[in-house]
């Protein structure tokens, strides 16, 4: 297992302007709240691959990479869903180059690793975070899980509110 870590000192590795350097290392995703569920990474430590390149200017190049499991209740059914995420992130920083070459994970050449992951790791996100692609969710009647239940899972429409008074009246028939 690479060594975990959160903070890394860019300025230790004494890259020269053009160099670059690939690390396997590990970090923790701390965990996320969605629609108000919270939600974690897993493993604990996940493996990533950071490859660091220095830029003329005393600039950084940065590239992170890793896969890790959202767990976590569905959105439709609640019960656990799991999906496999994959996070590509590039982030720059050069000094000088204004607010869209000023990483926020990188102050004083040391790079906060995990604050960059967990970002990352959320913005890869799917909009919705489902135990399967064709979950059906549950019956907005009954709340019994329709993938259990299956399509045939009916309920008896309940009368319209607005004819309610009709239902009051007591019709005499004629006898002609």
């Amino acid at each position: 297992m690479p060594a975990v870590t959160d903070i890394l000192d860019l300025g230790g590795l004494r890259l020269s302007a053009g160099e670059g350097r690939r690390f396997e290392l590990a970090v923790h995703i701390e965990p996320l709240s969605l629609g108000g569920e919270p939600y974690g990474a897993l493993p604990a430590a996940v493996p990533v691959k950071l490859d660091v390149s220095r830029m003329m200017g005393n600039g950084y190049a940065l590239r992170l990479s890793f896969e890790a499991t959202l767990t976590g209740a569905c959105m439709r059914c609640l019960k656990d869903a799991t999906p496999r995420i994959e996070v590509d992130a590039r982030e720059v920083d050069r000094p000088g180059g204004g607010e869209e070459l000023s990483s926020p994970y990188l102050r004083d050449e040391r790079l906060d690793l995990a604050s960059w992951a967990r970002d990352a790791f959320a913005l890869a996100l799917p909009s919705q975070v489902l135990c399967r692609e064709d979950c059906a969710g549950l019956c907005p009647v009954c709340a019994v899980d329709l993938n259990e239940a299956g399509p045939g899972h009916t309920h008896e429409r309940a009368p319209d509110p607005r004819w309610a008074k009709l239902s009051e009246l007591k019709l005499e028939r004629s006898s002609d």
